[in-house]
């Protein structure tokens, strides 16, 4: 065979054996089945379930027309938007500047690493794409330890062990809270141990604050209050306004890492160009925020507070291990009280788990192995998405605006996630 003629061969070998981002997988296997008449709750994907809000839907409707390209960093106006919503929300003195936009926040982490020549840390366990991302680059990955016990959470001691060897290398700490998958977050005692151990190293830290604002109770802080000279602040509008699919991420730098910044323009003017206008005009009107936007955020933060605390608590029922979520829409619960009786089905491993419950109570959910795990880490994680974030807004601001949210709520505003709880407990009593 003459291979080169034969385009396997051509194939960036950091590219292959990667499989498609896992989260979105799922998501098109659920969608599959689905097609063919199961009756699948999808628990996989993590988008969420509420809709944008109306008066940002519309501010989208009268900017359509919108058609020429915009700056590479992004629309001066929005950049204004959202330094200011950095500045009410984190108390920092930040301005457009300092800001960039991107078609997702997901691509602006690729150009980060394009951009910076350092290697990666990632606390374990994590979103699924940071580490394919590294590979496909060609950067090094570490994974930082972290136990159950102490809700997955990085602490300032194992980052300091990491780093303590070769103190100058240059790296990037990437921290996601509250967490995808684990839906935990960072004391402020614990956020001010990490900034002061990043200082000391001069770490560049990205601090992943996508599900900032459903944090159940409102307080999220950001670690760019404790290390600001190092941080750079990741969000976007996927999470919080329910507008994944519009595609847009922003970074917030320091003017200490302005050069970065350049650089990553420079990426992007070479590749994406910029971010589709319409929905940079109508991010403007998200990022300004308002009295709607907050009732919106009040209700969304209600509704997942008691929705996570009724799954954390049938999971427990179950005998699962599995810490309580204080924000975003995730549970990263352990199965390993069932390995004896898992094995003698030989269900060994965290995806043959995931793929016998699905294919047996058509509930769909990702294995641990998908987030920095051993294949034989019995551990999974779901995403309670599968409901109508609308009916569920209008029931909590309407019927239940003065009642606090309990079961019943969730049985009437979420059966499927109900029902799928029932599902998985009959199945694992099976066993």
């Amino acid at each position: 065979m003459d291979i080169k003629h034969d385009h396997r061969y051509a194939i960036n070998l950091n590219v292959r054996g990667i499989q498609p981002s896992a989260t979105l997988r799922i998501n098109e296997l659920s969608n599959q089945l689905r097609a063919e008449g199961r009756d699948i709750i999808k628990l996989g994907l993590g988008q969420s379930p509420f809709p944008v809000p109306e008066r940002v839907v519309e501010a989208l409707k009268e900017h359509a027309h919108e058609k020429d390209y915009l700056p590479v960093k992004g629309l001066k106006g929005l950049r204004e938007a959202i330094s200011g919503y950095i500045n009410r929300n984190e108390r920092m003195r930040s301005t457009w500047e300092d800001v960039l936009i991107g078609p997702g926040s997901k691509e602006l982490l690729f150009m980060l690493q394009l951009a910076y020549y350092g290697d990666l840390l990632i606390p374990r366990p994590s979103w699924v794409s940071y580490a394919p991302q590294a590979r496909i680059i060609g950067r090094s990955v570490h994974w930082l330890p972290t136990h159950a016990e102490n809700n997955w959470q990085l602490t300032a001691e194992e980052l300091d062990i990491v780093c303590r060897d070769d103190p100058s290398r240059p790296r990037i700490l990437i921290l996601n809270y509250p967490s995808n998958p684990t839906g935990c977050t960072y004391t402020d005692d614990q956020l001010l141990a990490i900034a002061n151990v990043a200082r000391k190293y001069k770490i560049i830290l990205l601090s992943d604050e996508i599900y900032g604002e459903v944090h159940f109770e409102g307080r999220h802080k950001s670690i760019a209050r404790y290390y600001p000279e190092g941080t750079i602040i990741s969000t976007g509008m996927s999470k919080w306004l329910g507008a994944g699919g519009w595609r847009l991420g922003t970074f917030i730098f320091p003017p200490e890492l302005r050069p970065l910044q350049d650089a990553m323009a420079i990426i992007a003017s070479e590749t994406f160009t910029s971010t589709a206008a319409p929905i940079q005009h109508a991010a403007i009107t998200a990022f300004n925020g308002g009295d709607d936007i907050n009732e919106y955020l009040k209700q969304s933060r209600r509704i997942l507070k008691v929705v996570g605390e009724y799954m954390h608590r049938r999971l427990q029922e179950m005998n699962a291990v599995v810490q309580k979520p204080q924000g975003a829409f995730y549970l990263f619960p352990d199965f390993s009280a069932y390995r004896e009786k898992l094995a003698r089905h030989d269900i060994k491993t965290s995806q043959s788990f995931c793929t016998a419950l699905l294919a047996s109570t058509g509930v769909a959910i990702l294995p641990s192995s998908d987030f920095g795990f051993t294949p034989d880490h019995l551990g999974a994680r779901l995403a309670f998405v599968d409901f109508d974030g609308g009916e569920a807004l209008k029931l909590a601001g309407g019927d239940y605006a003065d009642i606090e949210l309990g079961d019943d709520f969730v049985q009437q505003a979420c059966p499927r996630l109900a029902k799928a709880m029932d599902k998985m407990e009959q199945w694992l009593n099976s066993l």
